[in-house]
C-alpha cells in the first residue's frame, strides 16, 4: 500500500472518526497499516458481536427484530415496528352477520367462511372482499364455527370447527378459488383451534374436543402430520404466519396473554401480550412480524385492543373502532381486515369491518 503522508493526529476514535486537535504531521509506515485497503476493514469495535452482520448502509430486505453494525456510520441498528402510527377506517359489511369464522388472504384480497349467526347456528356462507365489498360465493360443503382457516381469496384452506348440533369435526376442505373440495382430515378432531399458512403448507394448532389440545398438525397440500406440540394447551387461540414461521397468541388459560412462536421444529415461549384475551382477531407475515386486534374476556379495553408484534415483544397502538371477539382477521401487520364477531357490548353479532393501515410500519432505527 505504501507510506501515508498524515495532517492528522495518531488518534483514530472509537466511533471512527479522528481527533485532529494536535496537528501531528509526518508519515504513517506500510508496516504499521494492518489491512491492505482501508475500504476492506476487517475489525470493528468491541461492542460488535461475532453474530452481528457488518453493513455498508441497511440490508435489502430486513425482517423485523434483525441487527446489523452499520460501517458507514458505524452505528448499530434495528428492524422495529412504529406503533405510533397507524389507524382503524371503516370497511365494507358482511353480507351475513356472524361470529366464530375463519379467514384468509389479505385487506383487498379476502375470504371469510363458515362462522356462527346465533344462536348456535352454523352456516357454510363463503364471502369474498374486493377491499371495498363483500359478495357471497359457493359455500362450504359443511356448514360449521369455531373453525380455522389459512391461504389466500382464490386457494384457500378450511379445517376442524363445531357442526352444532352435530359433532366437532376434523374435515378439512380446499378452495380453488371457486368452490370448496373435501380433502383429507386432520388427525385429531377440534374446534376453536388456530390455523395459518398457505393452501399447500398450513399449520393447525392448539384447540378444544374435549379435551383442551396443544397439538400441532402441519399440512402439505396432501395430508396432515402431527408435529411438536404447543408449549401451553389451549383453545381459542389466534395463529399467525406460515407452516415453517408463525406466532401463536392469546387463548382460554388465564392470563389468557400466552405467546409462543414456531420455527418450523418446536414452539418457543416468548413475550406475552400487553392485554390478555381469547379469540382474538390477527393478521401477519411470520414469527417476526404479527397484529392482534379485539378479543374477549380481557381486562377493561381488550376488546378494542390493538397489538403490533415484532418478533422480540407487544406494542399497543390505536384500538378497533368496534369491541367484539370471535372475529375474522386477514393480511400483514401493516395492513389488516378486521371483520364479523360478536359485539361487546351488547352480545349480538355483526358485519362490521375495520381496515387497518399502518403507514411507515417498519423502520431501521439506530440502537446507540
Amino acid at each position: 500500500m505504501g507510506a501515508i503522508t498524515r495532517g492528522i493526529a495518531n488518534n483514530i476514535l472509537g466511533n471512527g472518526a479522528v481527533d485532529g486537535t494536535d496537528a501531528l504531521t509526518g508519515t504513517i509506515p506500510a508496516t504499521n497499516i494492518g489491512n491492505p485497503s482501508l475500504a476492506n476493514l476487517t475489525t470493528f469495535p468491541p461492542s460488535v458481536d461475532a453474530g452481528i452482520p457488518q453493513v455498508a448502509g441497511d440490508p435489502p430486505a430486513p425482517s423485523d427484530g434483525d441487527v446489523w453494525y452499520n460501517t458507514n456510520t458505524y452505528k448499530l441498528r434495528v428492524r422495529g415496528a412504529s406503533a405510533s402510527t397507524g389507524s382503524w377506517a371503516t370497511g365494507g359489511s358482511l353480507n351475513t352477520a356472524r361470529q366464530f369464522l375463519a379467514a384468509a388472504g389479505t385487506q383487498t384480497s379476502a375470504l371469510g367462511f363458515g362462522g356462527d349467526i346465533t344462536p348456535n347456528t352454523p352456516t357454510a356462507v363463503t364471502e369474498s372482499y374486493n377491499g371495498s365489498t363483500w359478495t357471497e360465493v359457493n359455500d362450504l360443503n359443511t356448514a360449521r364455527q369455531q373453525l380455522a382457516g389459512a391461504g389466500t381469496q382464490t386457494a384457500a384452506l378450511a379445517f376442524g370447527g363445531f357442526t352444532n348440533p352435530g359433532p366437532v369435526v376434523a374435515n378439512t376442505e380446499s378452495w380453488n378459488g371457486t368452490s370448496w373440495t373435501e380433502v383429507n382430515d386432520l388427525n385429531t378432531i377440534r374446534r376453536l383451534l388456530g390455523g395459518g399458512g398457505t393452501s399447500t403448507a398450513a399449520l393447525a394448532t392448539g384447540g378444544f374436543g374435549p379435551p383442551t389440545y396443544a397439538n400441532t398438525e402441519s399440512w402439505n397440500g396432501t395430508s396432515w402430520t402431527e408435529v411438536n406440540d404447543l408449549g401451553t394447551a389451549r383453545y381459542q387461540v389466534s395463529l399467525v404466519g406460515t407452516s415453517t414461521s408463525a406466532v401463536a397468541f392469546g387463548g382460554n388459560v388465564p392470563p389468557r396473554a400466552q405467546t409462543e412462536t414456531w420455527n418450523g421444529t418446536s414452539w418457543t415461549e416468548v413475550n406475552d401480550l400487553n392485554a390478555g384475551r381469547e379469540s382474538i382477531g390477527g393478521a401477519g407475515t411470520d414469527n417476526t412480524s404479527a397484529m392482534a386486534f379485539g378479543g374477549g374476556e380481557a381486562p377493561v379495553g381488550g376488546p378494542v385492543a390493538t397489538e403490533l408484534w415484532n418478533g422480540v415483544s407487544w406494542t399497543e397502538t390505536t384500538n378497533l373502532s368496534t369491541g367484539r371477539n370471535y372475529m375474522g382477521g386477514a393480511g400483514t401487520r401493516a395492513s389488516a381486515v378486521g371483520f364479523g364477531g360478536q359485539l361487546i357490548p351488547p352480545g349480538a353479532v355483526t358485519t362490521a369491518t375495520e381496515e387497518w393501515n399502518a403507514g411507515a410500519d417498519n423502520l431501521n432505527v439506530d440502537l446507540a
